[in-house]
């Protein structure tokens, strides 16, 4: 046996373009526009307190060169003055009676406050506050404003900021669950050739791991659209409304060449990055198959003695899906510092543009400051877009398993029946199962009657298990029809037929809940008397009562508390409890031992007290009373009639007689 399994790709798996893979996210999460639309709209507004911070720049660093300037200007001229005349009178010491100097007036022009810092001024002065000094300073009352404001603006940042995150994380959170919700019942349609064709562990992980990774960058992939980009329009405008006003049109042209360098690392690692991340992800199936598979058949690996041996080829699978990780994750932490070195490429780059081309500092300062603060959310984007790839690999697998089609058609107009009343037909029915070359079923034709049983007997592999499944609507004919009461049965609402029509298999599965639940499983408004009742019925209630828990006793995964008679016997209760017309037996005491195949086998004749029965027959000691007895061979009927004519006919059917030593 081979120590790893190989991912392979599932017959329903498909490609999806970015625009599909994304687009039908917002089929789930419009049903939760307020809660995103807040999220969104808030985001928008933390940015929008950036633009502020970006107009006084400039002003502030021209107004410490004009100081600087004027500063020592007047020390040299109060040096010249000093020597040639130092009898002037100290009003004359600024040459205009204390009035600004041409200079000073100059430097003051240069200025470009932002348009609202007049009217922000004027207003303060009627309220008897003076934002500057008469030097052009910070006044204190204008410090002390600073001191509540900032913190104040900062708090209201900081609560829109979390409003947004909150908001958007809670649509995230709700569009994965209903997401879960929507491929578990997708799963649950599917016929059985879907699920005979399919891991079930493949399914957990699609099911399970697929939307969780799904939901971290949801969350995160609308909070960062709700903010970064309107951080970066913020930015993108203040320097393109800067760039004009001060005529300077090359650098503007220098920046919008060099900008979009900065998603160059995104675009060229983007597609390795879904590939390693979708690798991952099908490595992570193929661990998730194998737990599934090991815990399932525990008591073979226990009896085997074979625990190192798996968990040799666990550690095999575990390998592969470490190396496809580690192989996304090297691929994605290279992004981020990619853009950081081109972005400090370019900076640099545009620095050695500006002092070649004569640019003053106090035209630099307000275009550096927006594109510094333009990298963060630059950044983002750039983390977004690896986001963005790893996520489509995920949303890929989901769509695919969401859009795979392998249900039992039912017709708009399907046929209400609540009642059975006079036979079930096959005629002419042939089935072959997806991945055969041959017919399962070939060409069988028979008769049920109502209140009558047929037994089906034959070897491994003929047909007989198929015959009940296609009898149940498991499956549909490939040739041929099968009409209860003269209805095709493709024609009959499948939950109609579902009541009309019940089963106990050979192999007991029981749910993971008191012993009272299994029964009532199907009957959800069966009373505590009813399911006692049917209990009674099934040789049950005795053992049930002789444990402390009684019918609240926990039945373990798959019914492994119980034994398999005490399991049967729970099914048989469920299937009185349920009551359907028509009864499908596959053989339920074929494996057990004497004393219990009697208390299982009174119980099944309980069971078929006035009810049609289709009887699978392993041993042929419980099909000799049957009214009809059909011979299978290699999926055809090769003979069929009672026990006694079968017999006597000296066929098949006896020589599987003689076999069992039944006469």
């Amino acid at each position: 046996m081979r120590m790893g399994i190989e991912y392979k790709k599932e017959f329903f798996d498909r490609e999806y373009s970015l625009g599909e893979t994304y687009g039908r996210v917002w089929k789930y999460a419009r049903r939760y526009w307020l809660r995103i639309f807040i999220g969104i709209a808030t985001g928008i507004l933390t940015a929008g307190t950036l633009l502020p911070i970006f107009q006084v720049v400039q002003p502030a660093v021209e107004r410490v060169s004009a100081n600087e300037v004027a500063a020592t200007v007047g020390k040299i001229e109060r040096a010249e003055e000093s020597v040639a005349a130092p009898a002037v009178a100290p009003d004359a010491a600024s040459g205009s009676g204390g009035k600004p100097t041409k200079l000073e007036r100059e430097m003051a022009a240069k200025s470009r406050l932002p348009s609202w810092y007049p009217k922000a001024e004027k207003l303060a002065r009627k309220c008897g506050i003076d934002l500057q000094t008469k030097e052009g300073g910070i006044s204190g009352a204008l410090l002390l404003i600073a001191v509540f404001v900032i913190p104040l603006v900062a708090a209201v940042r900081f609560g829109l900021l979390f409003l947004s995150q909150y908001c958007l994380a809670w649509a995230g959170t709700k569009v994965v669950a209903d997401l879960r919700v929507e491929i578990l019942r997708k799963i649950q349609e599917q016929s059985l050739q879907f699920h005979g064709r399919i891991d079930v562990g493949q399914l957990m992980t699609r099911a399970t791991v697929d939307p969780q990774m799904v939901q971290a960058v949801i969350q995160n992939m609308l909070a960062e659209l709700a903010r970064a980009p309107f951080e970066i329009l913020v930015s993108a405008g203040f320097i393109i409304w800067f760039a004009v006003k001060n005529q300077m049109m090359p650098t503007l042209v220098l920046i919008a060449v060099g900008m979009p360098a900065f998603m160059l690392p995104v675009v060229a690692l983007g597609k390795v990055v879904r590939k390693w991340s979708l690798k991952s992800l099908q490595r992570n199936s193929v661990v998730g198959q194998r737990v599934h598979e090991i815990l399932t058949c525990i008591r073979v690996v226990k009896a085997y003695d074979t625990e190192d041996f798996e968990n040799a080829k666990y550690g095999a699978a575990m390998s592969n899906l470490v190396g496809a990780t580690m192989r996304s994750v090297r691929w994605t932490l290279m992004v981020a510092p990619m853009v950081e070195t081109v972005g400090i490429l370019l900076l640099c780059g545009f620095l050695v543009w500006c002092f070649t081309s004569h640019v003053t500092l106090a035209n630099v300062l307000p275009m550096l400051a927006p594109l510094l603060l333009i990298y963060k959310p630059v950044k983002q984007m750039s983390s977004l877009q690896v986001s963005i790839e790893v996520t489509r690999a995920s949303l890929q697998r989901i769509w695919s398993i969401l859009d795979a089609d392998l249900r039992l058609p039912e017709r708009a107009d399907a046929v209400e029946k609540q009642s059975f009343e006079r036979a079930v037909a096959f005629e002419d029915v042939s089935f072959r199962y997806d991945t055969a070359n041959q017919d399962a079923v070939s060409h069988a034709s028979f008769e049920l009657p109502r209140g009558k049983m047929v037994a089906v007997v034959g070897g491994t592999g003929s047909g007989k298990t198929t015959l009940s499944g296609l009898l149940a609507r498991f499956f549909d004919p490939r040739e041929g029809r099968i009409t209860m009461d003269g209805i095709d049965l493709r024609d009959v609402r499948v939950s109609d037929l579902r009541k009309l029509v019940g089963s106990v298999q050979q192999e007991t599965i029981l749910f993971n809940d008191t012993i009272e639940e299994n029964i009532r499983y199907g009957s959800p408004h069966a009373t505590r008397e009813q399911i006692v009742a049917a209990a009674k019925m099934a040789n049950a209630h005795e053992f049930i009562m002789s444990q402390p828990e009684g019918y609240g006793r926990l039945c373990g995964e798959k019914g492994f508390a119980l034994s398999g008679g005490e399991r049967q016997r729970i099914a048989i209760a469920r299937a009185i409890l349920r009551n359907p017309p028509i009864l499908i037996l596959d053989e339920a005491t074929s494996a057990l031992d004497t004393v219990t195949e009697r208390l299982v086998q009174d119980a099944l004749v309980n069971l078929m007290k006035n009810r049609t029965v289709f009887a699978i027959a392993h041993r042929l000691s419980t099909v000799r009373n049957a009214d009809l007895i059909l011979v299978m061979d290699h999926g055809e009927i090769v003979e069929r009639g009672t026990h006694a004519e079968l017999y006597a006919a000296n066929g098949v059917y006896r020589r599987l007689c003689d076999m069992q030593k039944v006469g």
